[in-house]
Formats: structure tokens, sequence, C-alpha cells
């Protein structure tokens, strides 16, 4: 198993800088189980993200002239209380706020009344039962720790698509970071990310190869 590291100032250039690693050294192989089963990913076997500010804006990538953009502020907005509140529109199986929405309010809780010199303010995702879901939640868990005046997020991802998922996550997951460091009264700090599944589906690689100014022929040679 390959351990990549990666640090980045921002969301825009850590997206960057994974679909290069991706590009270049992702493990290729046929889905069998699982979304778009059948298809192909190339994939990281071990991703480590350190970004540094994860609060400067724009929270979207910054992408060339006639690729679209993998998201928007106005579908992250709609994404947000997916991500803190427990309402589920018909058909989900799941949201991550039906987990996170209470441990949200307790955290706050936690390092107020407490003070902020502890371990235990971490928030999980998923339960005993996710594993028998048909797609079980990607995003596991959301350790937090307030250091240097500064609230800091260490996110792990089971599977994380890096071309949409990845921009959408973490800058919700960085507006929820704001609202809890102002809730507590602390700066903004750092997104430390970890999976062991951050992949590029097939649909995605000739876009990824145009954002990194990679050409098809240099590509067949990585």
């Amino acid at each position: 198993m390959k351990i990549t590291t990666i640090e980045a100032r921002d969301l825009s250039e850590a997206w960057f800088l994974c679909l290069r690693e991706v590009l270049d050294s992702g493990y290729e192989y046929l889905i069998e189980r699982g979304s778009y089963a059948g298809q192909k990913r190339r994939e990281l076997d071990y991703a480590q993200i350190k970004i540094t500010n994860p609060g400067n804006r724009p929270l979207t990538p910054d992408v060339p002239a006639g690729v679209p953009s993998p998201t928007t502020m106005e579908y992250i907005e709609n994404y947000l209380p997916y991500l803190m509140t427990g309402k589920r529109a018909e058909g989900e199986q799941y949201t991550y706020g039906q987990f996170l929405e209470h441990q949200i309010a307790e955290v706050i809780r936690m390092y107020r009344e407490d003070g902020f010199n502890t371990n235990q303010a971490y928030m999980s995702v998923g339960d005993d039962r996710s594993i028998y879901l048909p797609d079980p939640p990607c995003l596991r868990g959301i350790d937090t720790r307030v250091r240097y005046n500064s609230l800091h997020f260490i996110c792990y991802f089971r599977s994380w698509d890096l071309w949409a998922g990845f921009p959408s996550n973490l800058a919700a997951i960085q507006l929820l970071k704001e609202y809890i460091g102002s809730e507590l009264g602390v700066e903004d700090g750092e997104i430390i990310a970890v999976s062991k599944g951050l992949h590029l589906y097939d649909y995605s690689w000739d876009l990824a190869q145009v954002v990194c100014g990679i050409s098809e022929e240099k590509q067949q040679t990585l």
C-alpha cells in the first residue's frame, strides 16, 4: 500500500494536486461492487491531504475555460443541510446529517463547558447497519481539535469521488467548521482529509487531464 501525502494551501489547490496524483499513480481496476459497478476507477491506495487555509475563497475549484465545474456554491449551499440536519428527501437511504446533527451540538457543548483540551470531540457517521445498505456512507467520521486558538477538522472517507464529491464535500465541511468555530469564538483552522479510496471514475479521466494540462499521449506513458 502506497501512502500519498499532499499539502495544499486551499481547497482548489488540493483538488488540483489530487487530480494529478491519481492520474500519475492511481491504481486502475474494474469495479465489481459499489457505485458504477462494471466501470473503471483510478484510485490512490491511501491518501492524506493537509489543507492549511481551507477557508480561502472561492471554495469551488478553478477550472480552465470549456471544462464544466465539478460543483457550484449554489449546489454546496443546498448540500449543507444534508450534512448538518437529519431531514431526508424521499428515496434517500440516509443523510450525513441524520448522524451528525446531534453530535454537532454536543461537540459545541463539550468544548464550551469542558474546555478545549480533549480528544473526545469526534463525530461518527454510520452505524452497525450501514454495511447492509446498497451504498453505505462514504464519509465515516469528522474528528475535531481546537489547538493554537483554531478549530481543525480531520475527516475520513472510506470511498471518495475526487472529481465531484471531493470539492463539494470539503466545501460543505469547511462551512460546517466555520459555523462551529464561530460558536466557540476561535479562529478557522486546517482540514486534514484521509481516504483509502480517493478515486476518479473513468468518465472523468479526460476532463481531469484537461484540468491538469496532460495530453493524451503523455497520459499513456504514465
